[in-house]
């Protein structure tokens, strides 16, 4: 994705309210052409009314959304260069695999042999085998049937695809392989893919950039590592992953946990300015253990309270003090610590991120 190119769609002061409840907030966004943009958010956060109103299902209450530098706030979805991605994916159940990708070049009179070629093309697009194209669509599998959605998505030719949640109903495994397909397929293609969920996993692996919704409001957008390692705010720190969030004080010149007893150092923040509260935030990987004699800029004694393993990690519960503290390490560095075991959890000042209280 080049970032150097205009923005293919332009949302300025987008609101959407409903009676008195609003929606979606004046929301200012530009989506880059050709880039991979996933919203998240919890649910009511707006997220999905945002995308009906970017497909045109719905229309703005104020504000304008373009594309191309073109008004198309009343434009219809048929009129729209846009094709949406259903979570229910919508497909004909008693229409072959062919048949369904064909569907978009049916209705623009594109004839039966043209039509039988593109699919086959889209099919290969979508790793779909030959084979299938006149197999009913509704003996294919759960993730077969995701791929003729997508390769018929592609058969309308959109300049920008959007996605409503399309793997929240598939199991683990298969959406790990979608969602690599999906980004594959978004780069062998070059198209704008918009994309919704509340899988925050799903977003950081697909994307190029992120934006976090809540209240109707666009909270953060930035690109995986920038929301993860620099949120804008304690929401979106403890959205993105877990963390360990310390509330601390000034006094004297320093910092005082108020949650966990003791002085703390703390950086900077990366942006702004701190009033006399404040929270550090620590990722769970950041966090260790620390054996006598090494040195740790903060360091507080615990009890581990509960070991899971995460595959190729582990992640321990430390009780300090009234609080729990998360420590995850790799396999291969890990404590095997049994509950009860009297450890010294800390981290580094740099290692953590201050955001205003």
């Amino acid at each position: 994705m080049t970032t150097d190119k205009p923005p293919i769609l332009q949302l300025v002061g987008v609101r959407k309210t409903f009676a008195d409840f609003a929606a979606v907030e004046r929301i200012d966004l530009d989506v880059r052409d050709g880039e991979f943009l996933t919203i998240v958010g919890p649910s009511g956060s707006g997220k999905t009314t945002l995308l009906r109103m970017l497909a045109g299902m719905d229309q703005p209450t104020e504000g304008n959304i373009t594309l191309r530098g073109k008004r198309i706030n009343d434009i219809p979805p048929n009129r729209r260069p846009t094709c949406l991605v259903f979570q229910s994916l919508a497909l004909f159940p008693h229409k072959s695999v062919g048949d369904n990708i064909g569907f978009p070049l049916k209705v623009k009179g594109i004839d039966a042999a043209a039509r039988r070629a593109r699919a086959l093309e889209l099919m290969a697009v979508v790793r779909l085998p030959e084979s299938y194209l006149d197999k009913n669509v509704m003996k294919c599998s759960g993730g077969e049937r995701q791929r003729v959605a997508l390769a018929r998505a592609l058969a309308y030719d959109p300049e920008v695809l959007f996605f409503d949640e399309p793997l929240s109903a598939i199991d683990y495994k298969l959406k790990k392989t979608l969602e690599k397909e999906l980004k594959d397929l978004h780069r062998a293609t070059g198209k704008t893919f918009i994309y919704i969920t509340h899988s925050l996993e799903e977003a950081m692996v697909m994307s190029d950039r992120i934006g976090v919704m809540r209240a109707g409001r666009l909270v953060q957008v930035g690109t995986p590592e920038e929301i993860y390692n620099a949120p804008v705010d304690r929401f979106v720190s403890e959205f993105v992953g877990e963390v360990n969030t310390i509330r601390v004080r000034r006094e004297g010149g320093g910092w005082q946990g108020v949650d966990l007893a003791g002085a703390l150092s703390v950086a900077p923040p990366r942006s702004g300015t701190l009033g006399e509260e404040a929270f550090v935030v620590v990722r769970p990987e950041y966090m260790r253990f620390v054996a006598p004699g090494e040195m740790a800029d903060n360091r507080f004694a615990g009890t581990v309270v509960n070991e899971y393993s995460l595959g190729s990690r582990i992640q321990y519960q430390v009780r300090v003090g009234e609080r729990t503290m998360l420590v995850e390490l790799s396999r291969g560095r890990a404590l095997g610590a049994e509950a009860g075991r009297e450890v010294t959890v800390g981290w580094d000042a740099a290692d953590a991120f201050t955001l205003g209280g």
